[in-house]
């Protein structure tokens, strides 16, 4: 399963999901630009790590939530590596608030940050594909939450429930120019805002209850990118991969 010879973009690719995301692209060959907010203190050491495994990589900072500076960061990459082929949509927000009590202005921003911002950037990297007329992967990363009515999470469950149905709604439009589209479902994933969010004692609680036993990784997120994005899931479109270790089948 080889990608070299491609150019994948991933937002949100300084650490936790999207950097494992753009750490297996670059080990399958790919050339991979990663964007983070402005003031991300992970690009530099994410590049030279992607550098590492013998591929061409960049770093673009920019707010991945408002249509103007995404505009500027996918001209950047174009500008910078002549192209895209592959694009792994990772960013979003989450407030855990219940929903009486959900501030409206918090509704919009988390609804921008997971939903509207996978329909700006694919939107702008999909016009660049079909320009460069030789099809193209986009992989946006969603959550089980998708489908588990999770409380209190009520915008980031349903804006990712959206997020999904999008890529599948865009995967039929975007057939005829060989691009494919499709989701990934993570379970809980071991990254820094979930060890941000969670005691130890929770992790220790939680962990046993999920079916295959241990906690996923950002590499196991990334794997199913990569896979997503090769030849080997050129018939794979508007599919919807959950990649939970059986999360959604855990002990209530």
């Amino acid at each position: 399963m080889s990608l070299a010879g491609k150019v994948a973009l991933v937002t949100g690719g300084g650490r936790g999901i999207g950097k494992g995301c753009a750490i297996e692209l670059a080990r399958k060959g790919a050339d991979v630009l990663i964007t983070d907010r402005p003031d991300s203190p992970d690009i530099d050491p994410t590049i030279k790590e992607l550098k590492s495994l013998g591929v061409k990589a960049w770093g673009i900072r920019g707010d991945a939530f408002v249509r103007s500076e995404i505009e500027k960061s996918v001209n950047e990459a174009i500008e910078l590596a002549g192209g895209i082929d592959i694009l792994v949509h990772n960013p979003a927000k989450s407030k855990r608030v219940p929903f009486l009590e959900f501030d409206p202005a918090d509704w919009e921003s988390s609804i921008a940050a997971v939903l509207s911002s996978g329909f700006h950037t694919s939107q702008l990297v999909a016009r660049q594909m079909v320009k460069q007329g030789r099809g193209g992967s986009i992989v946006f990363i969603s959550s089980v939450h998708a489908e588990m009515p999770y409380g209190p999470c009520v915008a980031y469950n349903a804006g990712k429930a959206g997020l999904n149905h999008f890529a599948r709604s865009i995967a039929v439009e975007l057939a005829p120019h060989k691009i494919r589209c499709n989701s990934i479902d993570p379970g809980w994933i071991d990254t820094p805002n979930e060890r941000a969010t969670f005691t130890q004692e929770q992790f220790d609680e939680w962990i046993p209850k999920i079916p295959l036993g241990r906690i996923g990784t950002p590499q196991d997120i990334g794997a199913a990118a990569a896979f997503l994005s090769s030849e080997e899931a050129s018939y794979i479109s508007g599919t919807v991969m959950r990649v939970d270790g059986m999360f959604v089948y855990k002990e209530a």
